[in-house]
């Protein structure tokens, strides 16, 4: 039986080599799927008209004693990287986080996250993950895209983190200078500033170059393309939303994490501001939240 396996799985290798025009001289090998003859300063040379060389997808991570220049794409931030022989280095990437790769700032600072579009049904383009998020959701309750919770209004100060310390003390001005939610009851700022995160060019927008808190009605469009209009329908949709929870004003303890999920908007409504609300018990709804609760954020393409 197991030579019948090896006869088979030769004859398989075979096939699909045979697809392929092979030049094997005494210093270099090509395959090819034009018939090219391999560069000489090559010692492999791969050649086709209409395919690409697709390298191992390979967290570093994952990867025991690597050979100096060993190549992976990793997964977990999109990076291109190459073993130094001491370390890995980053050779740029799909991820805002590789070195190598420019990418859209974050001028609010916050979690360095891949910048990756995600086109909706409404035309709209937005960020394929939730801020601070280390992946793309798999479920609504995957706990890796969670991402961060913010404080409507907020720059990336560190008080968006589940980590972050708490404080009773209101700031009287856009930046608090420190990381800490803040508790209050009608807002973290006093007195309250309406100007905040509005547009793209907005005082504290948390969004990358280019990206911005999208509208109560931009949200509303999104959610009227659910297939069902719950968490079900939020993670279904080309958004993948999440049930990431929220961070109270009262007390900074975590509500509902796992069950409803909750996504600030730019919109205001009197002192407090319009957010997205959802769950698998009952129907989504815009509401209004108290600025001084800790939502998701989900940025828009401007």
């Amino acid at each position: 039986m197991r030579n019948l396996k090896r006869l088979s799985i030769a004859l398989i290798a075979t096939f699909y080599l045979s697809l392929f025009t092979f030049h094997s001289y005494a210093q270099n090998i090509g395959i090819s799927a034009t018939g090219a003859t391999p560069d000489n300063s090559a010692l492999l040379d791969l050649s086709s008209a209409d395919r690409g060389f697709l390298i191992t997808r390979v967290d570093t991570a994952n990867i025991a004693a690597p050979a100096f220049g060993l190549m992976t794409l990793a997964p977990i931030d999109s990076c291109l990287y190459m073993y130094s022989g001491t370390s890995w280095m980053s050779l740029g990437g799909v991820g805002i986080s590789c070195s190598s790769n420019p990418g859209p700032a974050f001028p609010c600072g916050g979690t360095a996250i891949p910048v990756v579009d995600v086109t909706s049904t409404t035309g709209e383009i937005w960020m394929d993950r939730n801020l601070g998020a280390s992946q793309v959701a798999t479920s609504s309750a995957d706990i890796a895209a969670y991402g961060d919770l913010y404080q409507w209004g907020r720059c990336s100060d560190g008080h968006e983190k589940r980590t972050s310390g708490t404080t009773t003390i209101q700031s009287n001005s856009d930046t608090p200078g420190h990381g800490d939610h803040i508790i209050s009851i009608p807002d973290w700022r006093n007195p309250p500033n309406d100007n905040l995160w509005q547009g793209v060019t907005g005082i504290n927008n948390p969004c990358p170059t280019g990206y911005r808190i999208p509208t109560e009605a931009e949200l509303e469009a999104e959610r009227l393309t659910w297939s069902s209009n719950d968490a079900a329908g939020a993670f279904a949709s080309v958004l993948k939303l999440t049930a990431a929870g929220t961070r109270t004003n009262t007390t900074g303890g975590f509500g509902a994490v796992g069950t409803f999920g909750y996504y600030w908007s730019s919109t205001i409504d009197n002192a407090t501001s319009k957010g997205l609300i959802f769950n698998s018990g009952f129907s989504a709804v815009l509401a209004s939240g108290s600025r001084a609760y800790g939502y998701s954020v989900r940025c828009i393409k401007d």
